[in-house]
């Protein structure tokens, strides 16, 4: 009973990224048709249209894929910051022993490709294109293991997801350090302070949504004009939110008990009747006992996470996929060919070989219930580096249209033959399990 409370909330997490896998798979196909269509030209100038504000001297507008990429995603990083947090608190990798076999994969996992990227590359124009094929898409990777049903184990989905995880952090460090420009460190100062004192208010004080939401936007906004990527202020504000609650279950317990005989108590048995004076101090009561017995990170992570999954990452990829495909169009295949070969052969070999050196030197070993087969097949499917490695793309060549193109049809041909390739393992090594009545 225990190990069953304990494992739902994580099978829940496995179904809901699955799910977002598959969006993000049906909007990528729905933009490639679009883009590469007789209607392609509306598909580039709908992302290109400039929304904003503007009121005397000040002015915020961008194109409209610009506020997906800049703005949503900054809400994608948001919660990306809330699950490294639990994660390092009380999650998967809280703890040396937990962190130690994702660790190190997750170390060959980023290691790997970049070297490989570096090595195959030889033009000095598309050199910073190395950290595309770093981090592996957790929403197309759960998608693919679900589809294996019970022929896989939970352990292995938790491994995956683990080092994903850490692949995310190391993405972040990434775009934080060697992708911003022209920075202005009197910007990202002032965001850090107010980061700051956003963090000491909610440790000395109460978590406030509202106060910390017109904060978010203030620190974005500075993030946006520093050259530091406006993303990287979702990361450092989701460390603010609190994980621990303000009231324990067993004195949230009492006083659910207090207020409900206290509703009994001065309510009637009309069902329409207007709530009454005592009635409504004692619901709004509840509504407070509610908000602290509840943990700020945890609420926010479960409110936020659906709309990760089934808008914000399905929309940036139906921006950002609209790749045309043309003979007529000019394409640097050196570049394509070099990132599809670094997520495939870089990712695979790296996950598979720095896994087994952890357990050869008896630093790791294998999850319960997983066999060095299946390792091999996560760390083909750990290939599948879609929406991070197109985001980084995007950084990385900026108006170099030919580039970005060319990056992420690599990045679509290297993810697919990844998750066909680590598919093709997992079936062929997993035994699929009786199902128990």
């Amino acid at each position: 009973m225990i190990k069953k409370i304990l494992l739902t909330p994580f099978q829940k997490f496995i179904k809901t990224e699955s799910l977002a896998g598959i969006l993000l798979f049906g909007a990528t196909i729905i933009a490639l048709i679009w883009a590469n269509s007789g209607y392609g030209a509306s598909y580039e100038s709908l992302w290109q249209y400039k929304i904003g504000i503007s009121f005397q001297e000040f002015e915020l507008k961008k194109p409209l894929i610009l506020w997906i990429n800049d703005g949503l995603m900054a809400i994608f990083f948001f919660v990306i910051g809330l699950e490294l947090k639990r994660e390092l608190l009380i999650g998967e990798i809280n703890t040396v022993k937990k962190a130690a076999f994702p660790f190190i994969a997750a170390l060959g996992g980023v290691i790997v490709p970049v070297a490989l990227y570096l090595f195959l590359n030889k033009n000095p124009d598309t050199v910073k294109g190395w950290g595309i094929p770093m981090a592996t898409d957790i929403a197309f990777a759960l998608a693919i293991l679900s589809t294996l049903g019970k022929r896989v184990p939970l352990s292995l989905k938790i491994f995956l997801t683990a080092f994903a995880i850490i692949d995310d952090i190391a993405a972040v460090l990434v775009i934080a350090i060697f992708y911003s420009v022209n920075i202005n460190w009197l910007f990202i100062l002032y965001g850090i302070i107010l980061i700051v004192l956003l963090g000491l208010l909610y440790y000395k004080h109460k978590f406030s949504l509202d106060i910390g939401l017109v904060l978010a936007v203030i620190i974005w906004f500075l993030f946006l004009k520093s050259g530091i990527h406006p993303t990287i202020a979702g990361v450092l504000l989701a460390f603010t939110i609190p994980i621990k609650r303000k009231l324990k279950i067993k004195s949230f317990s009492e006083s659910l008990t207090s207020i409900s005989n206290t509703i009994v108590k001065v309510s009637d048995d009309d069902e329409n009747h207007l709530l009454a004076k005592d009635e409504m101090k004692s619901i709004d009561n509840l509504d407070a006992l509610t908000s602290e017995v509840r943990s700020p990170l945890q609420h926010l992570e479960k409110k936020l996470h659906s709309w990760i999954s089934y808008l914000i990452l399905p929309l940036f990829a139906f921006a950002n996929a609209g790749v045309v495909i043309s003979t007529n169009y000019d394409f640097n295949f050196s570049l394509m060919t070099t990132i599809a070969v670094s997520l495939l052969v870089g990712k695979f070999i790296g996950v598979a070989l720095f896994s087994y050196l952890g357990i050869k030197f008896n630093l790791t070993e294998l999850p319960s219930g997983v066999t060095f087969k299946q390792i091999l097949g996560v760390s083909a499917i750990a290939g599948v580096g879609f929406t991070m490695s197109i985001f980084i793309a995007n950084l990385a060549f900026g108006s170099d249209l030919i580039s970005v193109n060319s990056a992420k049809v690599g990045i679509i041909i290297g993810s697919i033959i990844s998750g066909i390739l680590g598919y093709s393992i997992l079936r062929l090594s997993s035994k699929s399990e009786p199902t128990t009545k």
